[in-house]
């Protein structure tokens, strides 16, 4: 259970970094375009769903390689 909380912590602040740089890059660029500052509701959405998928992908990665780690490896070979 420990590598699933370790890869969803991950996985989160991962997903968060980079949904709110999407959202930001979406308000920077309707600003530069409209010239107001409002946040359109689907702006909103459109960074949740940047969030979702990027957590997704994270957590199967993340999670995959915490397994990988616990593993035990085969002993190095003295002889060698």
């Amino acid at each position: 259970m420990k590598p699933n909380i370790k890869a969803c912590g991950q996985a989160m602040v991962t997903a968060m970094v980079n949904a709110v740089l999407a959202v930001a890059l979406m308000l920077l660029v309707e600003f530069a375009i409209s010239g107001s500052f409002q946040v359109p509701e689907p702006y909103l959405w459109a960074g949740v769903l940047i969030w979702l998928v990027i957590f997704a992908g994270q957590f199967w990665r993340q999670r995959h390689l915490c397994k990988s780690c616990e593993t035990p490896r085969e002993s190095p070979d003295p002889s060698r």
